[in-house]
């Protein structure tokens, strides 16, 4: 497979969230664009108050189905830098894989599909932002505003993994997410440890308290009232649709030597059917070399919550700032700030275009599919369910160990290579 395209696509830092990448993410937006009018698309460009959103589409025949290719163009931070053993934006290929940032997510699949827009039977149509990395802020209202021109018989999503290597997968579920941001305030400045030590609120103290009280350290689980209302309960014929787990291999591969979690659940369930909340960074004080005696005035931390079917993220955000607000200690000032979200969703696993996606995979790897949900968050997902009424088919084409978010991202080429073909495979079958 020649990759020139790809590592040119893979070279462009597209980090959505730093203000010093706008000019690149853009760049990837325009790269893209070209990329597919060499293909015979039409391309159009939308603006949005930050990062532009690529249209194009591409049709062969009025009475063809089409299909709708949602992936996203923007990618996580680098950081830690120290830690990649090459350059994030400089792809190479080891022992069968590439790393890159974005090779996995998304760039990589998502390119999978344009490698596999040729000469395809059927109509196309690609959405494509450049904001999911932040919560895709503009894309549901571009939907909504869109939905005749985004119509199509299915929506087509590779932005997942498959359950393990080898092992086809059709995905028919995705978690939710609701991201917060806690900030705790005590003084009015830094204060010296010794002179104020002992009268002077601690807000780092104030925060491991909260921290605490979140959620229960024997039974795992989370302390915020309301918070498992709308949990829907799982049904055991779903259980039955799912693989069997390797245990001990998720804990060699974690290098843990247990799987903690939410009391009297499997580890499956607590990964793809039950919500959680964690700390994702926690910061205050001095953190530099040596010593400083300093009580600070500032602390705080940043929390995600994924969710599942039906929890609203709106709702549990109101639910976990009321608590915290109760719970925090008195002599601290407590701000949470809503930084993005993202619905819950569950699609048929054995609508018309999954069974030909099923075929298509077994076809292609030589076994049948398998069926997951999966524990990650695709924000539009639920918005292109809800607004366009097509049946969604989330087909991932890379691993549970591809680093995502985390320094050597990778995504295996034997992956890229069928996955091309079991697109091109797909769109042979649905056009009949």
């Amino acid at each position: 497979m020649d990759l020139t395209e790809l590592f040119a696509f893979l070279s462009i830092p597209s980090v959505s969230t730093d203000p010093a990448r706008r000019e690149d993410v853009r760049r990837a937006a325009l790269w893209l664009a070209e990329r597919l009018k060499a293909r015979g698309f039409r391309t159009e460009l939308h603006e949005t108050p930050l990062h532009p959103i690529l249209y194009a589409e591409r049709f062969v025949d009025e009475k063809a189905p089409t299909v709708l290719v949602y992936g996203h163009y923007d990618v996580q931070p680098p950081d830690p830098l120290e830690l990649w053993e090459s350059p994030p934006f400089s792809p190479v290929v080891r022992e069968g894989r590439i790393y890159a940032r974005g090779a996995s997510d998304d760039k990589g699949q998502l390119f999978a599909h344009v490698l596999a827009a040729e000469e395809a039977p059927v109509n196309l149509k690609f959405l494509v932002e450049g904001e999911e990395e932040i919560g895709s802020p503009h894309l549901p209202p571009f939907v909504r505003a869109n939905r005749e021109k985004l119509r199509a018989d299915v929506v087509l999503v590779s932005d997942g993994a498959m359950f393990a290597p080898h092992t086809p997968t059709l995905t028919y579920g995705l978690r939710g997410l609701c991201y917060l941001e806690v900030r705790l305030r005590g003084a009015r400045r830094d204060l010296h440890s010794g002179a104020f030590g002992g009268v002077a609120p601690n807000p780092i103290q104030a925060l491991g308290w909260l921290l605490a009280r979140l959620k229960d350290e024997k039974t795992g689980r989370v302390l915020v009232p309301g918070f498992y209302e709308r949990v829907r309960p799982l049904s055991e014929e779903e259980k039955a649709l799912w693989p069997s787990l390797d245990e001990e291999a998720l804990k060699r591969e974690l290098g843990v030597e247990v799987l903690p979690g939410e009391e009297g659940y499997s580890p499956l369930e607590r990964l793809w059917a039950r919500p959680t909340l964690d700390p994702n960074g926690v910061w205050g004080g001095y953190q530099g070399e040596g010593s400083k005696t300093v009580i600070p005035a500032e602390a705080g931390m940043k929390l995600s919550m994924r969710l599942v079917p039906d929890q609203d993220p709106e709702e549990v955000a109101d639910q976990a700032e009321a608590y915290l607000k109760a719970v925090c200690p008195p002599g601290y000032t407590l701000e949470v700030l809503r930084l993005h979200g993202g619905r819950p969703v569950l699609t048929d696993p054995f609508s018309p275009p999954m069974r030909l996606m099923a075929r298509a995979l077994e076809e292609v790897w030589g076994r049948p599919p398998v069926y997951t949900r999966e524990g990650g968050t695709i924000p539009v997902v639920a918005e292109l369910k809800e607004t366009l009424g097509a049946p969604i088919v989330l087909l991932g084409l890379g691993l549970p160990d591809d680093n995502l978010h985390a320094p050597n991202e990778k995504l295996d080429l034997v992956n890229l290579e069928k996955g091309v073909e079991v697109i091109r495979r797909f769109h042979r079958l649905l056009a009949g």
